[in-house]
């Protein structure tokens, strides 16, 4: 493990994966700074909030300044990630290294294109044929080769779909989780009957934080450990248990899909990752469990809290 014992854990982004990993760094007491653009929102003291434009340079390398770790967990809107995903990258990592500081990624299994139900490790190829899954691609290549140059110390967490507390924009988000609480269909992509693997919230903080403070673990790209693979369907029929209802599900045709996507952005944008949810999704995390055992929180009290935070929301 990590000896430091002066450390500043500098998060860029307040969304739910920062906001999971500052969860988790501040039960162990550490000083957190928060970077976004907006201010403070509804984050606690003593977490200190820096708003500004994550693509300054200037303003990251100040923003970071006194940083030991640094964790990217940016994230434009779907239509922009060609636009501002890679520079956004680029100014938190030239902060990383006029910093000295190590620096933690968050990243997504976009790059390893359709595997056709074969479950994904960190070793599958990079096949991306999708426009964010090649941005991914060239991001992850871009931080590898930072960290082979001596640049700085690059780790990258690997997750499935999102879900979770102040989790709303993903497939088991606001369509699902919202809609069940109301009393809604909820809607899904896809298969209802294909297994996908989804990533709780909480995990990931607990994950990237492990890896950042484990030494031996830079220079690699890590999988997430995942609650215990069920298809779409038997995830929500989880969800109806936990509120007492029967639950049916909508599935929007992929013709529906085009046609909105015509005049919505993020609708069009999702269409391009249609695949994940066509057959099985399936993500191998026995690499982090060997060395980290498995930190997933069991599905059932995952989904429970989820739905809990819902219900205050609506």
């Amino acid at each position: 493990m990590s000896n430091t014992t002066q450390e500043l854990h500098v998060i860029f982004g307040t969304g739910p994966v920062g906001r999971a990993i500052a969860d988790e760094l501040d039960t162990q007491g550490k000083t957190i700074r928060m970077i976004n653009r907006s201010g403070r929102k509804d984050i606690a003291d003593p977490i200190e909030v820096v708003s500004g434009d994550a693509m300054n340079h200037d303003f990251t390398r100040q923003a970071a300044e006194g940083a030991s770790h640094i964790y990217f967990a940016l994230n434009p809107p779907y239509h922009l990630w060609a636009e501002e995903f890679p520079a956004m990258q680029e100014s938190v990592l030239q902060s990383a290294i006029a910093n000295n500081a190590k620096l933690i990624a968050m990243e997504n299994l976009y790059m390893y294109g359709d595997t056709q139900g074969k479950p994904m490790t960190e070793d599958t190829p990079f096949n991306a044929h999708t426009r964010k899954g090649k941005v991914r691609a060239q991001m992850h290549q871009r931080l590898m080769q930072a960290h082979n140059a001596g640049e700085v110390q690059v780790v990258t967490g690997r997750a499935s779909d999102f879900f979770g507390p102040h989790v709303k924009e993903s497939a088991m988000g606001e369509r699902v989780f919202g809609y069940a609480v109301e009393g809604k269909t909820p809607q899904i992509l896809g298969d209802p009957n294909a297994r996908h693997d989804q990533t709780y919230m909480k995990d990931i903080g607990t994950a990237l934080v492990l890896l950042a403070q484990t030494d031996d673990t830079y220079g690699q790209a890590w999988h997430i450990p995942n609650p215990r693979t069920v298809s779409q369907r038997e995830f929500i029929d989880i969800i109806g248990k936990t509120l007492g209802q029967d639950l049916k599900v909508s599935v929007p045709p992929k013709v529906i899909l085009r046609l909105m996507g015509l005049f919505v952005k993020p609708v069009a944008e999702v269409i391009e990752m249609h695949y994940e949810f066509e057959h099985d999704f399936i993500v191998d995390t026995s690499k982090f469990e060997a060395k980290f055992g498995d930190i997933a929180t069991p599905l059932e009290d995952a989904i429970r809290t989820t739905v809990d935070w819902y219900r205050q929301q609506h």
